[in-house]
């Protein structure tokens, strides 16, 4: 099997999963464009820990972590299987990069995983493993995160990030829609393609200073996090390929990227 390729994906909101609309048409497409992996990595912007986590579950459960939502969205479980094994082989990649890493033995899939996995593959017949985010350690910090399990895709395993190019919650009262866009949505969305294109990841891993409207857009980091993590798994020199699944909700931008080492 030649090498796969990484993923981010903006995951949207849990009502994604009841109504998919073009992410989930561009998820269905990438999947049949990449050969089936043996195992998922999935690093969530929701799973967030001081240090790499691991999970190494051998029937991770599906986690309802919301509230307020249809009781459809709570009935939906995604029944894929762990990979305990390989989970401990991912502790052992973080340690050897010099990533102090914790096994958790019990970690389920939140819906920052579930979601886009139910969407990319639907049978839920792919061992998974969740990996932990640390927001308070940066881009640089999950970049390298993603450095250590590149050696994961020539072994068949796909390594996602999952997270939103955009994510501003306080926007739910500024009246966006898909009518009535925010305005900072594009130009940052536009920055990253550019940068990506580019292969600039110095500037990429200081988007913060350099990113127009980078603190509207991402208040916080977490759900831009889980990029590195994909970026860094493609190895040197990845080509990137953005694919457009629209604006949510006016302040959502639903892009896709695939990353593919040279």
């Amino acid at each position: 099997m030649s090498a796969l390729p990484s993923l981010y994906i903006s995951h949207g909101s849990p009502m994604t999963a009841l109504h998919p609309g073009q992410v989930g048409v561009r998820l269905a497409e990438l999947a049949q464009t990449i050969a089936r992996p043996k195992a998922i990595v999935i690093a969530s912007a929701h799973w967030l820990a001081r240090q790499p986590s691991v999970g190494g579950a051998a029937h991770p459960e599906t986690i309802h972590d919301f509230y307020g939502f249809p009781r459809e969205l709570f009935d939906i479980h995604y029944p894929a299987p762990g990979a305990p094994a390989l989970a401990a082989h991912i502790v052992e990649l973080l340690d050897k990069a010099g990533l102090p890493t914790m096994l958790d033995p019990r970690h389920g899939l939140d819906h920052g995983a579930w979601v886009p996995l139910r969407l990319l593959y639907p049978e839920a017949d792919i061992p998974v493993v969740p990996l932990s985010i640390q927001p308070e350690l940066g881009p640089a910090h999950q970049y390298t995160v993603g450095r250590a399990l590149a050696p994961l895709r020539e072994q068949g395993v796909l390594v996602i990030g999952s997270g939103s190019i955009t994510h501003n919650l306080h926007d739910f009262r500024e009246g966006y829609s898909e009518e009535r866009e925010a305005p900072y949505v594009r130009p940052f969305i536009g920055w990253i393609e550019q940068k990506l294109n580019q292969g600039d990841t110095q500037a990429l891993l200081d988007y913060r200073r350099q990113a127009p409207f980078a603190q509207r857009a991402h208040p916080t980091d977490e759900h831009l996090l889980p990029l590195f993590v994909a970026l860094g798994a493609a190895g040197d020199q990845p080509t990137a390929q953005r694919i457009d699944a629209g604006i949510d909700l006016g302040f959502l931008a639903m892009d896709i990227y695939r990353f593919d080492g040279r």
